[in-house]
């Protein structure tokens, strides 16, 4: 009884409720767009850290600067070095690397790329795949062979729809056969995996660079190693190997992938929470707008309150009514905003280059929060209307 009276009073004003309910379908309709928003960029910035590897660590030489003079470079950090690496405990994998941009010719078709020298555990230290032929070998490494693999947008660039196994392209003015092509990773914005040449670290030291020093050495540890843990080791077995005095600085940089993973999620998960905040405020608003709507609707209806008690209604019972009217605002603006903000979200995946990924979580809270909206700012329109003294809401005019 009381429901059907609630939902009959919604109708008799049915402009004053539909604007109240677009309020709430906004409000929804824009949590759920922004949260999924804010997780595809989510997921697009952590996609290629992760994809770098979780059980990671990165050298790299720093110069070391004392005096206002520096005292330090990387032609201390030797491949003798990250050899030495394998002696600590959960270290599975060293790759070496060493890189330089270089001109890439085969034919008439020629590219600057990035030359990337390094060994074959590369590969599986950082998540790569072979799509076509193979890996050289540490037997390739060691004889210093000019054998290569190249990224799929480098391998397009210089053979088109050609096949560019067996072929030979020129770096530096040196040939190189193709062996191998990688399975693409995508642009990942600050380096394109897709346009490198991948070549052994000898070779690329010996033969196209000249130097006898590494830029970086990669590492790889057991699962569920604490990372600090061996950073900390590999810290203190290179300042013994480059004979660091106490209290002078790391003439290594260690970056630690676990950490940035950490700390770029986080980064990106106080974005979610921000501009799905901003878009909870336009929720709030709409909740306002029922607020205002149920005290209008009590003032004009008094004489019908003091009516109904004056034939016995209860105070709960005029209460539940007008409550009842909020939430089914708010519910239906909720249902109408989460099929809004999904189509949004969709939208914008197809029609942008912005990513966005709907998770149930968000329709649920979104949802979940209009429900609480209309409860909490149509309760005191409620209650106002059921403390109403009958005998002066008879004589209301």
């Amino acid at each position: 009884m009381i429901i059907k009276l609630s939902l009959r009073s919604l109708a008799v004003h049915k402009m004053r409720a539909t604007l109240s309910i677009v309020g709430i379908t906004i409000g929804v309709g824009s949590v759920i767009a922004m949260l999924s928003i804010g997780a595809g960029a989510r997921e697009e910035v952590l996609g290629p850290v992760i994809a770098m590897g979780r059980n990671l660590l990165i050298l790299r030489p720093a110069p070391v600067v004392g005096a206002g003079v520096v005292r330090g470079s990387k032609q201390n950090f030797t491949v003798e070095n990250a050899r030495a690496l394998l002696t600590i405990s959960d270290v599975t994998a060293i790759a070496p690397v060493v890189s330089d941009n270089r001109q890439v010719k085969h034919l008439n078709q020629n590219t600057f790329v990035d030359i990337l020298g390094t060994s074959a555990t590369y590969l599986t230290i950082r998540n790569f795949t072979i799509a076509q032929g193979r890996m050289f070998s540490d037997d390739d490494a060691a004889s210093w062979r000019r054998v290569c693999v190249l990224g799929t947008v480098t391998a397009v660039k210089l053979f088109g729809e050609s096949d560019p196994i067996g072929q030979t392209v020129k770096i530096g003015g040196i040939n190189f056969r193709v062996i191998g092509i990688l399975a693409s990773k995508g642009d990942q914005g600050w380096f394109n995996p897709d346009e490198q040449v991948v070549v052994p670290y000898t070779t690329a030291m010996h033969e196209l660079f000249g130097v006898d020093w590494l830029d970086e050495v990669d590492v790889r540890v057991r699962d569920g190693s604490d990372l600090d843990a061996i950073q900390d080791s590999i810290a203190e077995l290179l300042r013994r190997l480059h004979r660091v005095q106490l209290g002078d600085p790391d003439d290594v940089q260690i970056q630690n992938q676990a950490e940035i993973i950490r700390t770029t999620d986080q980064i990106m998960t106080s974005f979610t929470i921000l501009i799905g905040s901003m878009a909870g405020i336009c929720l709030v608003v709409g909740g306002i707008g029922i607020m205002n709507v149920m005290l209008v609707t009590v003032h004009e209806r008094t004489k019908e309150v003091g009516l109904r008690k004056a034939v016995g209604a209860r105070d709960r019972d005029i209460l539940w009514q007008f409550l009842i009217e909020a939430i089914v605002l708010s519910g239906l603006g909720g249902l109408l905003g989460a099929s809004l903000g999904l189509v949004a979200a969709w939208l914008v995946k197809q029609l942008t280059p912005f990513p966005s990924i709907v998770e149930p979580y968000s329709v649920v809270l979104a949802l979940g929060f209009s429900g609480a909206v209309g409860i909490f700012f149509g309760f005191y329109p409620a209650f106002r209307a059921s403390t109403l003294d009958p005998i002066v809401a008879l004589r209301y005019e």
